[in-house]
């Protein structure tokens, strides 16, 4: 499957953080969107990993797994916004069964198909509701 998307009206590829605890799901993710040229700016499998990440900066928007090894990641989720960073929630729980912190975020329930991931990923960047995959 071809998910390439067409980046010509954006200075650079978008910078991605992946905030995933499951390494095979992680994988699949950084597989998937750098196929769709995206540049993958790090993953985190810890909530202190994806904060020390978020303070640092250097991404565009993030996935965000909401329970990261029976953590919530709301304090990643409540990081991401200080900054005015968007993000999606990519979770098994319904967005009903989320932290308080991920009320209003955009969510998609594990699992996904791939193409969806980066169509609801693509509308959350500024500019990026026109582009296209294909």
């Amino acid at each position: 499957m071809n998910l390439a998307v067409d980046f010509d009206a954006f200075p650079r590829r978008p910078r991605i953080l992946i905030v995933e605890d499951e390494a095979m799901l992680a994988f699949a993710l950084e597989e998937f969107l750098t196929d769709a040229e995206f540049e993958i700016s790090g993953v985190a499998g810890r909530l202190e990993n994806a904060l020390a990440m978020i303070e640092i900066g250097g991404f565009d928007a993030a996935i965000l797994d909401a329970n990261l090894a029976g953590v919530s990641a709301g304090p990643a989720a409540a990081a991401l916004r200080t900054r005015g960073l968007p993000f999606l929630v990519l979770s098994g729980y319904m967005a009903s069964q989320h932290h308080v912190d991920f009320v209003g975020a955009v969510c998609l329930q594990k699992p996904c198909p791939s193409d969806h991931v980066v169509r609801t990923l693509l509308s959350l960047l500024p500019g990026g509701g026109g582009r296209t995959v294909s």
